[in-house]
């Protein structure tokens, strides 16, 4: 379980996350909501140690992640992997070397730093990659890639690093219609078929209450919503948003259905 308890972050005299408190089931799929500017990627980013927290406790399974350092805290982002909104792939390499990036903490350094991949990373890549209908895609580079195809490229990376969590932080913002449903299903197969937590930074309303099964909302970097779905009701998304309500409601995505079957992968234990 991932507890975060009373996590704040200041920047001078402005609070981006104030107090925040929260206990996350292993295996959750949880939205995290409101306008920008609200706090959610500085939680994620505190959640991953991107960003120290100024006061505050983050704990996974008892172990407190807020006091780890050197090889502790790189293994703890490797178990904790982040989706970003802007994909963070290297354009001018590969699409396979982009995936195998997320191996980086389970081989030898020199290994890594000369691209010397086992035979049986680059297979745990490809599969991941096949996974997502892009197998085909490896040996392009990721420059040449459309926004959806780098995002699924980026999942890809995360789900090979075989984590705990996936911080999702805002993976849906710059992607037209088709390809969010396309990343949102990626990350609900995920959540689905490997129980692996997913936290996922959203804005639109309608999609947070297709794919999460719990919302936490935040404003002015405060805890002001936790609950199902189908508790947030007008009210709850006027307090969360204001005037930008009826903006943060767009057609929602059909629920994803059934997994069409494709190469195994299985994560170590």
């Amino acid at each position: 379980m991932l507890i975060i308890e009373g996590l704040t972050r200041r920047y001078g005299d402005r609070i981006a996350v104030d107090d925040v408190c929260l206990e996350v089931p292993r295996g959750s799929f949880v939205g995290v909501i409101g306008r920008s500017g609200a706090g959610k990627s500085t939680l994620l980013r505190m959640v991953n140690r991107l960003a120290d927290p100024s006061a505050g406790r983050i704990l996974w399974e008892g172990r407190d992640v807020t006091a780890l350092q050197g090889r502790a805290l790189r293994d703890w982002r490797a178990r904790c992997a982040m989706v970003f909104q802007q994909f963070n792939l290297s354009g001018r390499l590969d699409v396979l070397t982009n995936v195998l990036v997320g191996r980086l903490n389970a081989v030898p350094a020199h290994r890594s730093l000369l691209r010397l991949w086992s035979a049986e990373d680059r297979a745990i890549a490809l599969s991941a990659l096949e996974r997502f209908d892009i197998g085909e895609l490896a040996a392009q580079r990721a420059e040449h890639l459309s926004g959806g195809q780098q995002q699924r490229v980026a999942i890809a990376r995360a789900l090979v690093q075989e984590p705990d969590i996936i911080l999702a932080d805002e993976p849906i913002a710059s992607l037209d219609p088709r390809n969010t449903r396309v990343v949102m299903d990626a990350l609900a197969r995920i959540n689905r078929e490997f129980g692996i937590t997913v936290l996922c930074n959203l804005h639109a309303l309608d999609i947070a209450r297709a794919y999460c099964d719990r919302l936490v909302g935040l404003s002015a970097g405060r805890l002001v919503f936790d609950g199902p779905p189908e508790a947030l009701d007008a009210a709850a998304a006027r307090e969360l948003y204001g005037l930008e309500a009826d903006e943060a409601v767009d057609h929602a995505p059909a629920l994803p259905g059934p997994t069409p079957q494709v190469a195994p992968f299985a994560l170590h234990a």
